[in-house]
This record gives structure tokens, sequence and C-alpha cells, in this order.
């Protein structure tokens, strides 16, 4: 079908649009495309609305009924960035035309119908971000060693469909035990290499093991992960992040002798669902700000929300301990390993490597650990917080959401260890659900590749990496800092990342003429540092400049002194 056919009325005027934070509304002309709703007031220097169809969660209507007579009504479009947007048209057929519209182009099944596989940037693309972080290049000192290797054994996509093509594995792995492994892992995700530490120790993560009664062992699985570990020294740890359910299973540790077998469930998920849940309970806390100081604390507190992110961040922690201090191999896997083990491997990386705290450095971890390790953006993202859980499908998550909280607790903790701000994750958070880029288009490589995603879109990163993008999103307060940063885990140390999920209910006037502060704070002490500097090159050179000009007195007198002699003892031979 095309789009014109979902399209009844592509342009109405006298249509009023209202915003949370702004009181009076806005009178103008709506336009629908196949793509975008737009409302313009046809007045320069005036507001305008763009908003992709696909970044519309739900579409409600509230019809207008006057004396029995159908009036227009109120159209409340509920966003996947986490506003709330309603626009009030008076004509009957009009209000349902647009209301129908909307929700029919809101909720494309064909991917190749989204807008990135549309858009034409309007700049010139310097580098392409498709291409950007390879596994070649982001493992390029590994493969220069004898210990890792490129293998194409999932060139097909055969042995794990959420795998690459070309993955890191163990030189001394084959191929045929790989795929005894994918045989025995949920979903073949066999153990893979996620980070290697400085000091040598290892983080893997996969899928847990199959459950089920003639499922007990697998030999292959077993020489992968013990060969990992040397022979009579520390055990390495295998850590579940999920839990104990009825649906899942882990190692038997009788045959898996040199790992320990560890539990840490990142909280209670009887469904990778339930994270959503819970992130809809923190929105509707968060959208209620007119209630008493204590019934919104409670709220808070019932939507779980924090304590997924102090359980991820406490047991990210766990993680780097054991590959930073004890220098072990570690493990982690939890359910199908789609989820809950990409964010413990991905914060664990943040707080050990310092590359991974830059702007190039999280595009590089969200594609290692992303979208290169199968994450399945497309279908988790189909739906978010404003959906009702009747009419969203159950693999509907918020798993990307609670990593980029994640992420915003370490820079909250640590506001000068990160090159990049909050700013920065909000738009990973915004692109992640809707964007005129590629990037997180489709559920694996496999399909990416089959909807020629690299060929057919722009990626987010090369409009991100553009200088006069990248400038926004930079912290004034940035000073490298090469050492591994340790998080406080304490519950009073979790904070509610207001910035992203009230910045639509809560004016940020006073946010950003702080941040305009310090950035005025930061520009004038730069000045100031360079003054210094240079002061101290001219003291410099004028002390250089002092102990020759004493030199050369001293020698004059030196000179002078040796003159004075000669003429006394000319004197004396007289």
């Amino acid at each position: 079908m095309e789009f014109a056919e979902w399209i009844r009325t592509p342009k109405l005027d006298g249509v009023q649009l209202y915003e949370q934070l702004r009181r009076e509304s806005i009178d103008g002309t709506l336009c629908i495309t196949g793509h975008h709703l737009i409302l313009s007031t046809r007045k320069e220097g005036a507001r305008e609305l763009w908003l992709l169809h696909q970044n519309v969660d739900i579409v409600e209507r509230k019809p207008c009924i006057v004396n029995n007579v159908l009036e227009g009504g109120i159209i409340t479009l509920k966003c996947k960035d986490l506003r709330i947007i309603q626009l009030r048209i008076n004509s009957p057929q009009e209000y349902f035309n647009i209301s129908n519209s909307i929700e029919q182009l809101s909720n494309l099944e064909e991917t190749k119908k989204l807008y990135p596989f549309f858009y034409i940037p309007m700049y010139n693309v310097m580098q392409d971000g498709h291409t950007e972080y390879t596994v070649e290049t982001e493992y390029a000192k590994l493969l220069a060693t004898d210990e890792w290797r490129l293998t194409t054994v999932n060139q097909d996509f055969k042995v794990c469909p959420t795998y690459g093509a070309r993955l890191m594995v163990q030189k001394s792995i084959s191929d045929e035990q790989l795929m005894q492994s994918a045989a025995f892992r949920d979903g073949g995700r066999f153990p893979l290499l996620a980070y290697k530490h400085t000091n040598g120790a290892v983080l893997l993560r996969c899928a847990q093991p199959l459950a089920g009664p003639g499922v007990k062992r697998c030999r292959a699985d077993e020489a992968i992960l013990n060969s990992l570990v040397e022979p009579g020294g520390k055990k390495g740890c295998i850590f579940d992040t999920w839990g104990k359910t009825k649906t899942t299973n882990t190692e038997i540790e009788p045959h898996y002798p040199q790992w320990r077998v560890l539990s840490r469930p990142i909280g209670s998920l009887s469904s990778i669902s339930s994270l959503l849940d819970s992130f809809v309970r923190l929105m509707e806390a968060c959208n209620d700000v007119g209630s008493s100081s204590d019934r919104w604390l409670s709220r808070l507190e019932g939507s779980s929300w924090l304590s997924f992110v102090l359980n991820a961040m406490n047991v990210s922690c766990v993680v780097a301990q054991c590959l930073a201090l004890e220098g072990v191999p570690v493990v982690v896997h939890g359910g199908k390993g789609l989820d809950t083990p990409l964010i413990v491997t991905s914060v664990a990386q943040i707080i050990l490597n310092p590359d991974c705290r830059t702007i190039k450095g999280l595009q590089a971890l969200i594609e290692r650990e992303w979208l290169q390790a199968g994450y399945p953006f497309s279908t988790r993202h189909k739906h978010s917080c404003y959906t009702p859980s009747g009419q969203r499908h159950k693999t509907s998550s918020a798993t990307f959401v609670l990593f980029l909280d994640c992420v915003f607790q370490l820079y909250h903790q640590f506001p000068c260890s990160f090159e990049f701000d909050s700013r920065y994750l909000i738009v990973l958070f915004e692109h992640s659900y809707s964007s005129q880029y590629g990037t997180f288009l489709g559920d694996s490589e496999q399909e990416r590749a089959e909807l020629r995603v690299r060929e057919r879109t722009t990626s987010l990163w090369s409009y991100i990496n553009r200088p006069e993008v990248i400038d926004t999103l930079l912290n004034p307060m940035y000073i490298p800092n090469g050492v591994v940063i340790w998080p406080s885990v304490a519950p009073l140390s979790i904070v509610l990342w207001s910035e992203a999920y009230t910045r639509w209910v809560i004016d940020q006037t006073v946010l950003r003429t702080n941040r305009d502060r310090m950035l005025g704070i930061v520009s004038e002490e730069r000045e100031l540092e360079k003054k210094v500097k240079k002061l101290r090159r001219e003291l410099a050179e004028l002390q250089q400049e002092y102990t020759r000009l004493k030199l050369e007195e001293m020698l004059l007198s030196d000179e002078g002194g040796t003159e004075e002699e000669e003429d006394l003892d000319g004197s004396d031979s007289k």
C-alpha cells in the first residue's frame, strides 16, 4: 500500500497544538506526509512541529460532543521520546481521518518503508559510520597475537542468526567446537569475546545453556571456557544475570570445575517485558507533577526502575572487579543472552576502559556490544512506555534505556571523566526509537544485510561526528582520566535521570542556564590557563636572559681581574 492511501487529509488549517510545558496553544496548518507530521504557523521565526510518525507510541482520541453532535475532538500523541502532544481538530471527518492516518503511519510493519530509506542528508558525509567500527578494526591488537583469530563459521548466519558474520574466537578452538557449543546454547549464542583487560583477563558473553532432559553437557563448550583458565590457577567466574526461573538454566558446576557459577540477577524478571513494565510505572510517576512529594516518591519507588539500575550497576562492578583486581576470566549470560548480559558487559567496559568514556569510544562500544552482538532494536523498540500492555508485543523492552541510565549514573558520579554529558545519551535514546538514520534498524546484522542498510541509509555516527555537531555534545568539564573508575553502588548514590525522564514536564531553563554559566566559567578558566602558560614562558625566557647576562658579567669581571694581575706582575719584574 502506498503512503497516499493512508493519508485522507494531507493538509488542514486551524489546528491547535497543545504541549506540556506551554500554557498557550499554537494555531497553525497541519500537514501529513508519508513520514512526518508537520504543524506550522506560517509566521517567520515562529516555532514549528516536525514529528516522525515512527516516534508516535500510541494515538489516543477524545471526541468533542456538544448537544449530541460530534464537533471534532482532541488527538493525543504519546511519543517514544517521552513527550505528549495534543491536537485540537474542529471538523469531525478530519478528526477521524487524521487520527487514523497517524495511527497507521506510526505502525508500519515493513522496515523498508521507514524514513531512513528515504532520507537524503543535506551535508557532505565525510566518513561512513556504518563501516567505522568493524570487527577487524576494533580487535586489531588482539588479531596481531597468537591467541585470537577471526572466524567465518557464521558467515551464512546459520550457526547463530543473531551473531555477526565475522567473530573473534580463541585460536585453540576449532570451528567444529564452536558449532557444537552453539547447539548447546540458547539461540546458538556460544561464548564470544567482549573485552580483554590490560592485565590479560578476558570478558565473554553468551546465552544460557539449553534446558531440557536431553541436554546435560557439551564437551566443546567446556573446552571453550577451559581454554581461558590456567590449569591449577584461579577459577574463572560465570555470572547468570537473569536468575532462576522455570524457563532458565545455567551451567552444572561439576562439568566446569575451573569455574565458579554465580547467580547475580539484575532484578525479578519473569519476562523481558518486565523491564518495560517498570519503565511504564517510572514515566507515570514522572508525569504526575501534581502529586505530593510523599506520593511521588512512593510511586517512584514502586516503579522498581531505580532498583534495576542499582542491580545492573552492582553486577557490572563485581564483573569489573573480577577482571581488574582478581585477574580472572569472566563469562556473563542470562536468558537468551540478548538483554541483561549486554548491559553488564557494556557497563563493566566503561568502568574499566577510558576509551569507552569518549564520544567515539561509546559509539564503538554500542557497535560491538549491541549492534554486532545482535540486540533486537526493532523488536525491543517497537513500543515504548505509553502503549498499554495489552496492545504491545511481549518482546518489547527497555533494555537499552536501562543501559543508558547506567552510563548516566557513572557520568553523574564522575562528571570530569566523560568526554560527553547527558545530552549525548539523550540523543542516543531518541534515535534508538525513531530516527532518520539507519544505525538502529533491524534486529541483527543478518537483517541489516538483507535490508542493505549500509548502502541505502546514512549512519547516525556520520552525523554525530561532524565537528559542528560533536561540539554541542562535549562535556566542558572533561579531563582525560586513564584509570579505572569505581562507582558507588549504595542505594543513595543512584539518582533519577531527570534530564531525560522529566524534560517535557519540568522546565529545563535553570539547567540550561547553569550549563551556560559552567561553559562560561570553563572558557574563562582556559583563557586564564593560556595567559598563565604565556607568562610562565616569558618568565622562563627572562630567567634565561638574566642567567646569560649574569654569566657575561662574571666573565667580564674575571677578565678584568686577570689584566690587573698581569700589570702587577709586570711592575714587580721591573
